[in-house]
């Protein structure tokens, strides 16, 4: 379905620093007056920072009435590393080593506060990584990458130091890409929850990612040009697609859509994903947190259910709500969820996921329209491993099939049968990003 939480279950994560520190420290680096910077973007002051530096403003939704969107509210320099050691820190992942034949430069990366709307159209804020290439054409391509599901605030490529998180910015950046990648709303340094899979709020916070990198390029000495490609991995697939829809449709004249490679999406919920939820086709434990995700990310936004207790089964209907609020790392996820979705759901809530009525319904037509919806105009390639236990394959052919209908040529580009930590689902994330760099730098 969409990207594994947490990694697979024995995944010994890096330690992090607790989340309400993350939200505390403050580390602003770049003064903003009138909405412009106004003084160089400041380096970290060793490596210790680069996952406690955090800025305060970015704990609190912003409600100026102008709230320009895109507009940086911070700006923190991360990381500056050499294409050695690039190479070396994709090799060193404990899940599997990470393709290094694209790595061309070394990097610099950093973390930005911006101004966006949540699935309101309120103001708010998100972060997100920007990754610049150190040396090559000061006039840059841009990669947006948008990730896939993250059950914990912390585990974001603007927060994490893991090699999972930080690879697909590495590589893009390393290849002589600007490599942008939102946090979406609610994580990172976001406040509130997490509106998972809401492809609108995916859209809008990846557009002002987008915005945000444009507007931060100058002070670094970089220039964005107008091509945009873009990637995202499992449930970034599908914001993938929102972001592309939007700048065909002319979101921004600052921005034009180049191409489009999204990688193992779940695009078909209704037909293809919930589907092999229920019966059992998928890893067991990684259906029932997606099951959950499902009935709870979506009843925030669409009203799915009044009470818990008609859907999930005691103990769950007590506590699955708060679990899944981001605070709670997917180890603490795993333990408080039950082995199999027959263990979650109530007969009521297996009936509504096999027959979605009311807000689920309305929240599956948004969904499933990343496919459905718009007619792709640029070369466009869906990427998917044979054998995916998270995103079954016919959610790949389903997006295939409907723009084939709409005239358009989107080809099934099979990966083979990659493993990340024995998952074929995350091997598809390592393998598609070599793909995908590739075939974005082979364009021109």
């Amino acid at each position: 379905m969409v990207a594994w939480t947490d990694r697979p279950y024995g995944h010994v994560m890096k330690p992090l620093k607790p989340l309400r520190e993350l939200l505390l420290v403050s580390s602003i680096s770049v003064a903003l007056v009138a909405g412009g910077i106004t003084t160089a973007v400041a380096h970290d002051r060793g490596s210790e920072d680069r996952v406690s530096g955090k800025t305060a403003t970015a704990a609190a939704e912003d409600t100026h009435p102008t709230h320009p969107r895109g507009q940086l509210v911070s700006v923190d320099h991360l990381r500056t590393l050499s294409a050695s050691q690039i190479a070396a820190e994709l090799k060193s992942d404990d899940g599997g080593a990470w393709d290094t034949g694209a790595v061309r430069y070394g990097v610099d990366t950093y973390r930005v506060v911006y101004r966006t709307v949540d699935p309101s159209g309120r103001p708010t804020t998100a972060s997100g990584l920007v990754a610049v290439p150190r040396g090559g054409d000061r006039h840059l391509r841009t990669v947006s990458f948008t990730h896939g599901t993250e059950l914990f605030k912390a585990d974001v490529a603007s927060v994490s130091d893991e090699v999972w998180s930080q690879a697909p910015a590495l590589t893009y950046a390393s290849a002589g890409f600007a490599a942008v990648l939102p946090d979406y709303l609610g994580l990172g340094l976001g406040p509130g929850p997490h509106p998972w899979m809401d492809v609108p709020s995916e859209t809008t916070a990846s557009l002002d990612m987008l915005r945000a990198a444009h507007s931060l390029a100058p002070a670094i000495g970089r220039h964005l040009r107008p091509d945009v490609f873009a990637t995202g991995f499992s449930q970034g697939a599908s914001a993938a697609l929102g972001l592309a829809r939007a700048l065909q449709d002319d979101a921004d004249p600052r921005f034009r859509l180049r191409a489009v490679a999204p990688v193992s999406g779940a695009y078909a919920f209704r037909d293809a994903a919930l589907p092999s939820l229920l019966a059992g086709e998928t890893d067991p434990k990684a259906g029932v947190i997606y099951t959950a995700l499902t009935l709870v990310a979506f009843n925030r936004l669409h009203h799915v259910y009044d009470d818990p207790a008609e859907v999930f089964r005691k103990p769950y209907a007590r506590t699955i709500e708060s679990l899944l609020d981001g605070t709670h790392p997917g180890s603490e996820v795993v333990a408080g969820t039950p082995a199999t979705v027959d263990g979650l759901l109530t007969r009521p809530g297996r009936a509504l996921l096999a027959r979605p009525t009311g807000g689920l319904a309305e929240a599956l037509r948004q969904t499933d329209g990343v496919c459905a919806d718009w007619t792709p105009q640029v070369p466009i390639r869906l990427y998917y491993a044979a054998g995916d236990e998270q995103a079954v394959t016919a959610n790949s052919e389903h997006c295939h099939a409907t723009f084939r209908a709409h005239g358009v040529h989107a080809p099934l580009t099979a990966l083979g049968t990659p493993t990340y930590a024995g998952s074929r689902h995350l091997g598809s994330h390592q393998a598609g990003t070599a793909a995908v760099v590739r075939w974005f730098g082979s364009l021109g």
